[in-house]
């Protein structure tokens, strides 16, 4: 097993690949009471072709298949999975996005036990037909449940926009249609290719003794018989340039809505480090120009064309990298204009100086040393923040790299008018 020390934050991380390839990752916290672990897989909604575990010609299933396979996990031939969760003192959860798929418990009490009954339910699947046609009403009930949100519509809405081609502007949980689609064969073939041990991570913080712990894991994975892993192919249409200028939607808000997006359309270092430092490097620029204390906020906030509710976000994640900047007012077009000119002129924005920089990095410092503070923001954020050798603690060091120059040039790099897009909500008419 491997131990890193990282005295800045003062953690020590544990790290093993086991023989059948899953990844294992342990960090003691012996003075919390609480234990999270969380078992993910890299395999999400945008994963809808790919060659199947065995075959060699490719397929493509129904949208909303990764999500699908989520909920069905927890359902067993002799129950529900939740319920032992709850008998053992431990609530469980799970999530999708994108690109992972993750199923997580947290306790103070029976850890072990815990960590085998994740381990157990995850890597034993169990389909019907029956069982997969009862959960299509309740994930149909879901999904009109979020199309109901309007925030939910106006970031698919932008989606929609930059990759009108891409399964990224697929809600995540699919369409009422394509989860009909959905059947036990489906799910057996989607599982057995991406829930391989060698395309999952293990982490576990918290109350825990590491040699201890991992000679648990390692006993309960040696007595499994897995297939020999094998690399997994996935296909994504080209990611083309072509992005929808401009689109709007009516729905059922008081206010209008916006967003401005940018689609990234240069290719990304492959390196781990390098990844992490172009992400912090943009996540700067844009707090710079147009965070809740910059003047270029101010300004806007002043003159009303936004309010407390404007944010923006940018994601990086494998096949994929895009900003958006949304919020409401009464002058959407005219609040999407102000923010594109800011971000279009950040060369020379007089915002954008190393004065300033030095007290965002120690703000965004401060922030991130307040954070680990909080186990459960540790297990959310680690395996979503795995870049290559690169983690969530390497993260510091990063901040503290970065020059004025590094922010600008990742700007230069990023920022391109051929990029931006518009999404406008508007209340329905009466």
């Amino acid at each position: 097993m491997n131990k890193t020390e990282y005295p800045q934050i003062n953690e020590t991380l544990y790290h093993e690949v086991l023989p059948n390839g899953l990844t294992v990752y342990l960090l003691p916290k012996k003075e919390y009471h609480k234990t999270y672990g969380l078992f993910s897989t890299n395999y999400g909604s945008i994963d809808n072709e790919f060659v199947p575990y065995g075959k060699s010609e490719k397929i493509k299933v129904p949208d909303g298949i990764a999500h699908f396979l989520e909920h069905k996990l927890f359902e067993k031939e002799d129950g529900d999975v939740f319920q032992l969760f709850g008998q053992q003192g431990a609530s469980a959860n799970a999530f999708t996005s994108f690109t992972k798929t993750s199923y997580l418990f947290s306790t103070t009490d029976q850890v072990e036990k815990n960590l085998t009954t994740l381990l157990d339910f995850v890597q034993a699947p169990y389909f019907t037909e029956e069982t997969v046609n009862k959960e299509k009403g309740i994930i149909g009930q879901e999904i009109q449940m979020y199309e109901d949100d309007p925030n939910w519509r106006l970031f698919f809405g932008i989606l929609n926009n930059l990759y009108p081609n891409h399964p990224l502007h697929i809600d995540i949980a699919g369409t009422v249609e394509s989860i009909d689609k959905i059947s036990a064969d489906d799910l057996y073939t989607c599982y057995h290719t991406f829930y391989q041990p060698s395309n999952m991570v293990l982490f576990v913080v918290g109350n825990l003794e590491p040699e201890q712990l991992m000679s648990v894991i390692r006993t309960n994975q040696s007595a499994k018989d897995f297939p020999p892993a094998q690399p997994i192919q996935r296909y994504f249409p080209e990611n083309t340039h072509e992005i929808i200028a401009k689109s709007e939607l009516e729905a059922a808000v008081n206010r209008n809505k916006f967003v401005l997006g940018i689609k990234g359309l240069d290719i990304l270092p492959q390196e781990g480090s390098k990844l992490l430092r172009y992400k912090t490097a943009i996540n700067l620029l844009f707090q710079l120009l147009l965070g809740n204390t910059s003047q270029n906020y101010l300004k806007m906030y002043n003159e009303g064309l936004i309010d407390d509710s404007f944010g923006f976000e940018f994601t990086l994640d494998r096949e994929f990298h895009f900003a958006d900047f949304s919020g409401d007012t009464d002058q959407p077009e005219e609040a999407a204009k102000q923010v594109k000119q800011l971000i279009l002129n950040f060369d020379n924005d007089p915002e954008i100086t190393a004065e300033n920089l030095t007290l965002l990095k120690k703000k965004m410092l401060g922030q991130y040393f307040q954070s680990l503070n909080s186990i459960e923001y540790i297990a959310n954020q680690f395996t979503q923040s795995l870049f290559g050798e690169q983690t969530l603690f390497d993260l510091p060091q990063i901040i503290d790299s970065i020059q004025l120059e590094d922010v600008l040039q990742v700007g230069r790099t990023f920022i391109n008018n051929e990029a931006f897009s518009e999404f406008y909500m508007q209340p329905k008419k009466k």
